[in-house]
């Protein structure tokens, strides 16, 4: 089956998806500053599952806020209204890093009367100087410079935080991502950085698991971040460094089905 590409109205404009399946609905939420196409690999093993990946406003395809400063609440309220502009009623979750603050998010908002289950890669429980540190520093201002310098940063940026192993493909993407909108990169990278996510994880009962690669820099969350769900189970999947749509997009697949269907 084909993948499905789609545009549904919002109060900030409309935000594009992917889909693909049919059965129980699982809404995906994408890492910073990339787009649906993290997840174009893996939608196809999604077998038994309607799995619809949506762009976060401002990345991919899917019009931006009005302004920066808007937080992940504002974020996730403007996907939650595309959920609904979907017609969805009941569904599950799955984000990684900003995505998983954002499906956190549309989860709480939505109720625990609607949302089934979560999956959250990288949990970003920072402390506060965890978290100043990154607002400072982890996603600089950035402008096309005339002698080409940005794009020697954003490469050299992925070969560091991605592993300079990953396949040059897999790099290629990520930098075409953040050169697309390298103007507004940042916004929804700070949002993340300013969302605490420890006061909301006790309210998110659904069942959730905590799904991470061994050498994702943010799976050493992962066990304080279970101490504070109710309902939760950690997998990590051992010798990965991180992305593990694009890295196993059919194991990944194969978790996320097992767990939304069980």
């Amino acid at each position: 089956m084909t993948l499905r590409r789609g545009y549904v109205d919002t109060s900030w404009g409309q935000a594009h998806y992917l889909e693909h399946g049919e059965g129980p609905v699982c809404a995906f939420f994408h890492e910073s500053p990339q787009s649906v196409q993290a997840f174009e690999q893996t939608l196809p093993h999604m077998t038994g599952i309607r799995a619809i990946a949506f762009d976060t406003p401002g990345y991919g395809n899917s019009d931006p806020p009005p302004e920066d400063g808007f937080e992940i609440p504002d974020y996730s309220a403007r996907l939650l209204e595309a959920i609904d502009g979907l017609g969805i009623d009941r569904f599950a979750v799955s984000g990684v890093h900003t995505g998983a603050s954002i499906a956190l998010e549309v989860a709480i908002q939505a109720g625990m009367d609607r949302v089934t289950h979560a999956i959250l890669t990288g949990v970003p429980l920072f402390s506060e100087e965890e978290r100043a540190d990154f607002l400072a520093n982890w996603a600089p201002k950035m402008s096309p410079a005339a002698d080409g310098s940005h794009l020697d940063w954003a490469w050299e940026r992925y070969q560091r935080v991605w592993g300079e192993e990953s396949p040059p493909e897999m790099l290629h993407l990520a930098v075409v991502h953040i050169l697309a909108g390298l103007h507004n990169y940042d916004w929804a990278y700070n949002a993340a950085f300013r969302y605490d996510p420890a006061p909301h994880l006790p309210k998110l009962t659904c069942r959730t698991l905590l799904l991470d690669a061994e050498h994702d820099m943010l799976a050493k969350f992962d066990e304080p971040s279970a101490a504070l769900l109710p309902d939760a189970r950690i997998e990590h999947l051992w010798g990965l460094r991180g992305q593990l749509p694009l890295r196993v997009p059919e194991l990944y697949a194969r978790h996320v089905v097992d767990f939304v269907t069980s």
